[in-house]
């Protein structure tokens, strides 16, 4: 089953846009690969005290539009899902100019392995939340209320966030409608990720609001698809070492020969991570430590 991904959306950079009664959403003018048209910031609330989540990059059109968009409001709280330089950057200035805290899981606890081979949406090494939260956390505002939902895979340290009155799920890049999401070991988890992926599945959410792209509103479609194209992946890549592939390179270069080839990287680091959790269910096997240049085999 392919994923129905939603790519068409119409959108003005800059822009506060009402998308119900308690959301707005600024996009943020930073298009490329891994962040589609840009980091889509939303606000919280349909009073004077709102929050913000994902504030998103410094850059000065961003900042004005944001600062725009709020004019009149006082922010309560600013919401991260993790800590990459397209969603927490702003988060820092932000709550100091509207004296509250940064509210998020924690710091990466692991360096990204790959030598040469970085992801363009790479680590904001400067995010460090005001307060470090866990699953579960809630938050309330005069008309809002909303869930920490801890959801690893994407990065150890990633949250979701549900709003209780509109039954919507805040995704960050755990899912998103345009694309799949880049899992990257060692902080990036594919166990992890397909377990998180069936938790939101079973949380059964009317809509699920990326920080990059369009609403998701087939949820419990679009979210199943998301797990299918997973195991079908690792379906492949079995498929691609037994017909003499052993490197990831080469399985790459075979299973993406029609995508982006400034996205190889990044899939090269989710390849690796199926490999890492292929290993450890026993499916395949390695002669020395996970890696990118790592050759492996199928189990016997």
């Amino acid at each position: 089953m392919s994923i129905p991904f939603i790519k068409d959306f119409t959108f003005d950079y800059g822009v506060a846009e009402q998308l119900s009664p308690l959301i707005v959403r600024v996009i943020a003018d930073n298009p490329g690969p891994f962040t589609y048209t840009g980091t889509g910031v939303y606000i919280v609330g349909a009073g004077d005290s709102v929050c913000v989540i994902d504030p998103g990059p410094t850059t000065p059109n961003h900042v004005t539009a944001i600062d725009k968009a709020l004019e009149g409001k006082s922010v309560s709280h600013v919401l991260v899902t993790h800590h990459h330089i397209d969603h927490s950057p702003l988060a820092a200035p932000l709550a100091a100019k509207h004296g509250c805290n940064v509210y998020g899981y924690g710091t990466q606890p692991v360096a990204p392995q790959g030598g040469e081979i970085r992801l363009e949406a790479g680590d904001d090494l400067s995010f460090k939340p005001d307060v470090e939260i866990r699953d579960g956390h809630r938050f309330e505002g005069p008309d809002w209320t909303i869930t920490a939902v801890h959801t690893p895979g994407h990065t150890s340290n990633h949250l979701c966030f549900a709003l209780t009155e509109e039954n919507t799920l805040f995704s960050g890049d755990h899912i998103m409608g345009w694309s799949t999401s880049v899992v990257s070991p060692p902080d990036g988890d594919m166990g992890d990720y397909l377990a998180s992926l069936n938790r939101v599945l079973d949380m059964d959410f009317d809509i699920i609001r990326p920080t990059h792209g369009p609403a998701i509103t087939e949820v419990r479609t679009f979210v199943q698809a998301y797990i299918d194209h997973r195991l079908a992946r690792e379906a492949q890549i079995i498929n691609a070492i037994d017909s003499g592939l052993t490197c990831i390179g080469d399985i790459v270069a075979s299973l993406y020969k029609d995508v982006d080839k400034r996205l190889h990287p990044a899939a090269a680091h989710s390849v690796l991570s199926h490999l890492i959790h292929m290993r450890k269910t026993g499916r395949v096997v390695a002669t020395g430590p996970d890696g990118l240049r790592q050759e492996y085999q199928i189990a016997a």
